[in-house]
């Protein structure tokens, strides 16, 4: 899955986050363009040839294969999902959420009942997806976040989504940032935008948390009589407008994820805490591993292929990190 632009999935460090250290040199593209189309603008580039960039640069990293990608679809989204709780239910995350599959036409759930979000997938992680036509529309920087994202999703292991998910959150966007830096530039529009995204993200996903433990505390009244449910819901509407306004004010805004909330409600809350849990822990290594991408990509490799969840946390928090040097 992918975060969130996720609904817009998976839409500061202002100053430096300047140049992306790349954890070894990386082969250049220029096999992949013509002269022509060496010169065009990001969002006039070829996707399959970004496509095919992105590929090479990904087994540079250490990706896992994956024939994920390969061909453009005639589909307009690869699943229609809704994902659903009730109206004082707030579920960890995603996997606590009920669902039910949709269609173009939305979801047929009563929102008297039930706080829904509707989630028109542009990928999946299933190792083979075409390039649907939703994605293929997206920005640039989107674009490649999606595609490194779920790619990754193949060497992120069977450890549950609140950890797989940021992992590969902010590989995606490692990834897509470190090669709009050899294809474009390190003054490039695209690249910039690119590069401060990890730590919008991260501003993003302690937003998520803080307002997923005041709404909890909420619920929690309710159920142990302190609440009524009247009062719960006029409360529950003033944090949710709290959090829409705190969102909207988030800048500059980010291109690859969408600053709000999927949906404004429980579903797009825990939905989100999927990948706001732990993103802060990746995020915290991938800062102790000196902002190198190929240091990160294998401290977060490894930790995710421990056999449990508390392990994997241990080893991201104390992170052993093979520093690589920078290209020149």
């Amino acid at each position: 899955m992918c975060p969130c632009k996720v609904s817009n999935c998976y839409k500061s460090c202002r100053a430096r986050r300047g140049i992306l250290r790349a954890a070894v040199p990386i082969i250049s593209i220029a096999s992949f363009l013509t002269p022509a189309r060496a010169g065009l603008p990001a969002e006039a580039f070829p996707r399959q040839d970004l496509i095919r960039a992105l590929k090479q640069l990904e087994k540079t990293l250490g990706f896992r294969r994956t024939k994920s990608f390969a061909h453009a679809s005639d589909k307009s989204v690869a699943s229609y999902r809704c994902y659903y709780t009730g109206k004082l239910e707030l579920p960890e995350s995603s996997l606590g959420l009920r669902l039910k599959q949709g269609s173009k036409d939305g979801c047929a759930l009563d929102p008297e009942k039930f706080d829904v979000f509707f989630y028109p997938m542009e990928a999946v992680a299933n190792g083979k997806s075409s390039v649907t036509t939703s994605l293929q529309r997206e920005s640039t920087e989107r674009f490649l976040t999606v595609v490194a994202h779920e790619d990754f999703h193949a060497s992120a292991g069977k450890l549950p989504a609140t950890l797989t998910e940021p992992a590969s959150t902010l590989i995606g966007m490692l990834t897509a940032s470190e090669l709009t830096r050899e294809t474009f530039g390190p003054s490039s529009e695209v690249y910039r935008n690119l590069s401060i995204e990890p730590e919008l993200f991260s501003r993003k996903a302690k937003l998520v948390a803080r307002y997923h433990a005041k709404l909890g505390e909420l619920y929690a009244g309710v159920r142990a009589g302190k609440v009524s449910p009247k009062d719960a819901l006029a409360q529950k509407g003033k944090l949710f407008a709290e959090i829409e306004e705190e969102c909207q004010a988030t800048t500059p805004a980010p291109k690859s994820f969408n600053r709000c909330l999927s949906a404004n409600n429980n579903a797009g809350l825990a939905f989100d805490m999927t990948y706001a849990k732990y993103y802060p822990v990746v995020y915290k290594a991938y800062l102790a591993c000196g902002q190198d991408l190929k240091a990160t990509m294998q401290a977060i490799k490894k930790a995710l292929a421990a056999g449990s969840e508390a392990e994997a946390l241990g080893q991201l928090q104390d992170p052993i990190c093979a520093l690589h040097s920078s290209p020149p």
